[in-house]
């Protein structure tokens, strides 16, 4: 039942992802349509940071919505050159984020909220990779599933963002309540799925003990 729910939850969440990577992809164009109120100023003064992150946070919501598929049998061979790929664009997106954060036009709450969102984004992403290449493949897929987590907020911003004028609040009030919602119960849930389910976090046979059975 566990693994059912957890197949349905992530394979929703890929839809979600790559529709949201679709949609957002329109501001790689060099007019942008129906750009987001917050991003009409950051493209014009800092265009160039918003491409970085708009770039790469699409190549990451690709990505990120089939990595935990191809894990295993003959997909490893995608899975590790698409997880490459996918730490590339995570951080190149999350220093370009931090940025645009540090110039958020909703003031420096909003400003700690996707500044937050950046570095945890990054660190998350770091230590996974590193797992990876230790060998710590259990703690690899649990730190990942974390930067999954954080790379989903571009897909839980756009479904808060459209509900700003159903609470009564002015914009930037909600955008700055959502700088910090959009990311913090993604982590939060993700975690405590994490220390009741597990997610093969057991010690790992060593590449020699195996060879010997």
């Amino acid at each position: 039942m566990t693994r059912v729910i957890a197949t349905t939850m992530f394979g929703l969440m890929a839809v979600l992802a790559l529709g949201v990577a679709l949609v957002s992809a329109r501001y790689l164009l060099p007019a942008v349509p129906f750009p987001a109120p917050p991003m009409v100023s950051q493209i014009a003064d800092w265009p160039m940071a918003v491409l970085a992150h708009v770039g790469g946070g699409v190549v990451a919501l690709v990505l990120g919505s089939f990595q935990l598929v191809t894990r295993r049998g003959p997909r490893r061979i995608w899975h590790r050159w698409a997880g490459r790929t996918y730490v590339l664009a995570c951080l190149i997106s999350a220093v370009a984020g931090f940025w645009l954060a540090l110039h958020a036009s909703a003031g420096p709450v909003a400003t700690a909220g996707f500044g937050g969102l950046a570095v945890a984004w990054f660190s998350a992403t770091v230590m996974g990779w590193r797992k990876a290449v230790t060998g710590e493949f259990a703690q690899h897929r649990r730190w990942m599933i974390r930067s999954l987590s954080l790379t989903f907020a571009a897909v839980t911003l756009r479904i808060m963002l459209p509900m700003i004028p159903l609470t009564g609040l002015e914009f930037d009030v909600g955008y700055r309540a959502i700088s910090f919602l959009c990311w913090v119960p993604n982590l939060l849930l993700v975690e405590a799925w994490l220390r009741l389910f597990g997610w093969e976090a057991g010690p790992q046979p060593s590449p020699y003990s195996m060879k010997r059975r």
